[in-house]
């Protein structure tokens, strides 16, 4: 499982919702990702500490300043592109949309549970994402499963 953590002053998916102060969480999920790497990562996605205390330090995490988080599920994360140039990418380790779905559902009650207000793209569909870029602040996490 592959998130791309953006801190953002605002962000939106159309179709989808929109959050003002927080983090877009891009959201791949590999064929062989499970429910324990979704709580795991999720924890460590409100617990990040990209957020700048008072000394201006990245200090803080989502769970302190408050933010929400924008989620937009992204199958192109698992994407292998060691291919020659020009060549397409092979998607082939993504989750299938039956699978993968589910567990996108879950990561998000996963944040919601830890206290944190979740809005999301919508699973499957062709999206606009826009977002100001706080920093800008980006981090890939990857987070193996079991």
């Amino acid at each position: 499982m592959r998130a791309v953590v953006q801190r953002v002053a605002r962000a939106s998916a159309t179709p989808g919702g929109a959050i003002g102060h927080g983090l877009v969480v891009l959201l791949g999920i590999a064929a062989g990702d499970d429910e324990a790497g979704v709580g795991r990562l999720a924890a460590r996605i409100a617990r990040l500490r990209i957020f700048a205390n008072e000394e201006g330090k990245l200090d803080r995490a989502l769970l302190d300043t408050g933010g929400a988080a924008l989620v937009v599920s992204q199958f192109t994360l698992i994407a292998d592109s060691a291919r020659p140039k020009g060549a397409r990418p092979d998607f082939s380790k993504a989750a299938r949309p039956e699978r993968a779905e589910p567990l996108y559902v879950r990561f998000c009650d996963e944040l919601r549970a830890l206290g944190i207000r979740v809005e999301t793209g919508v699973f499957g569909a062709q999206m606009q994402v826009e977002l100001v870029n706080d920093g800008p602040v980006t981090i890939v996490l990857d987070v193996e499963p079991g």
